[in-house]
């Protein structure tokens, strides 16, 4: 005998003791008469005695069958409340949402949606991480993450929310002691702060409007996990920085802050929601994606 009980033998069979009748039973579980008569005749193979006593007219358990019908409806029923309660979580926002997401962005931009999205969703929990680092989100079981990336990562499902672009930056007071640079051949690197989480290794790599190609290597006294970091030694005047347009705006618009090689383009990155899998998705994650799709697809960051 096989290890592995025959339960839809025993669902079947309940079904068809509950109805007294193989025809009234194969038609409430979507199935043949011929289906269901053989998934019975397996199981008394299986079990070595009859369940039934057929005759023409009439279908009535045998001693057996009535000591196994009440096991085997119970066993259905217990199968059935469970498909029904993951078929009405998966279908209804509800549960734990384990969300990745990089905390310079997550905090500026994702945590002041989240009094919202749980007024919206008030069965929804969310667990945040917070972090630059890459997480492995199916060896470290998240249900999603963003990703602020040049390209997503092609194993994993990624929806595209939003371009995001950036900046080499410094501050007036690095330019009152240094001269302007013309092109990104001109920046010292010594002067150029450093982030440990760039994709491909920490270079800054340009492209201008003629089509030419320069690259710099930070080398700076600073090499920082996280952006927001650099910004006191930058303000300060003490070094140049490659910023995210979503930190870099509001201190260019204030002054506080000068694009520098403005003809010369950075690789445009986006911001990714990033899954692993979009079949099956679970409601509670797919409502986590539109209500953020619908507030991050039209940033105010250039």
């Amino acid at each position: 005998m096989s290890k592995l009980p025959d339960l839809e033998g025993l669902a079947i069979f309940a079904k068809v003791a509950e109805e007294r009748s193989f025809a009234r039973a194969a038609r409430l579980l979507g199935l043949s008469v011929a289906t269901v008569s053989r998934s019975v005749g397996r199981l008394e193979d299986r079990l070595g005695t009859r369940l039934f006593n057929r005759t023409s007219r009439q279908l009535a358990l045998t001693d057996m069958g009535a000591s196994l019908a009440a096991r085997a409806s119970a066993i259905y029923a217990d199968a059935e409340a469970a498909e029904n309660l993951v078929l009405e979580q998966s279908s209804q926002p509800r549960g734990l949402v384990r969300l990745a997401i990089p905390m310079s962005f997550g905090l500026r931009w994702v945590t002041p949606l989240l009094p919202a999205f749980f007024r919206q969703y008030p069965d929804v929990s969310i667990d945040l991480h917070l972090s630059d680092a890459v997480v492995d989100i199916v060896g470290e079981g998240f249900d999603a993450a963003l990703r602020i990336a040049v390209l997503p990562d092609s194993s994993l499902v990624a929806r595209h929310l939003a371009d995001i672009g950036g900046a080499v930056v410094a501050a007036p007071a690095y330019l009152e002691t240094h001269r302007l640079p013309e092109r990104p051949a001109d920046l010292e690197p010594a002067d150029c702060l450093g982030y440990a989480y760039r994709p491909r290794q920490d270079v800054w790599r340009f492209r201008s409007q003629a089509g030419e190609e320069e690259s710099v290597t930070p080398a700076g006294k600073l090499r920082v996990t996280n952006v927001d970091a650099l910004l006191p030694m930058v303000l300060d005047g003490q070094g140049i920085a490659e910023l995210p347009a979503f930190i870099a705006d509001p201190y260019l618009a204030e002054g506080r802050l000068v694009a520098l090689v403005p003809g010369w383009t950075l690789p445009r990155g986006a911001l990714y929601f990033v899954t692993p899998s979009a079949r099956a998705r679970p409601a509670k994650v797919s409502a986590l994606l539109e209500f953020l799709a619908a507030r991050l697809s039209r940033p105010v960051w250039s």
